[in-house]
């Protein structure tokens, strides 16, 4: 339980350094990455072009922790996700929840709960 909760908060943490290799290598090849309700993004590869796009518009992104909590392989955050945009300088506080699945050391899914039209709007970006 401890090292897979140790692994999502790890990982959570490196958006804020952008340490882009450091949040991919905690992703299985088949991991899953969905924004509930958008569809799913699945495999590792796809995910890492999200993520990109991601550093693209925000050159400010931390995913503050505000609980978490473990359940052997599951672990749930409880989040405000501060992204700032990089054209507009325009900053948005994204209170978020989120489960993982570790499996083997490395992070099988990964489910985002918040609400769509908050982070639509302001972005203009389409998830």
């Amino acid at each position: 339980m401890a090292d897979a909760h140790k692994i999502v908060l790890d990982m959570l943490a490196a958006w804020e350094k952008r340490d882009y290799d450091k949040i991919m290598s905690s992703f299985a090849d088949d991991a899953v990455y969905h924004n509930i309700p958008v569809q799913p993004i699945k495999g590792k590869k796809a995910i890492g072009e999200i993520f990109r796009a991601f550093f693209e518009l925000m050159d400010v992104s931390i995913l503050e922790v505000v609980n978490s909590a473990a359940n052997g392989n599951v672990v749930f955050t409880e989040r405000v996700d501060r992204f700032r945009f990089a054209k507009t300088g325009q900053r948005l506080d994204l209170p978020v929840n989120g489960v993982f699945e570790v499996r083997d050391g490395k992070i099988v899914a990964f489910r985002d709960y918040f609400d769509l039209a908050s982070f639509e709007k302001p972005s203009g970006m389409k998830l």
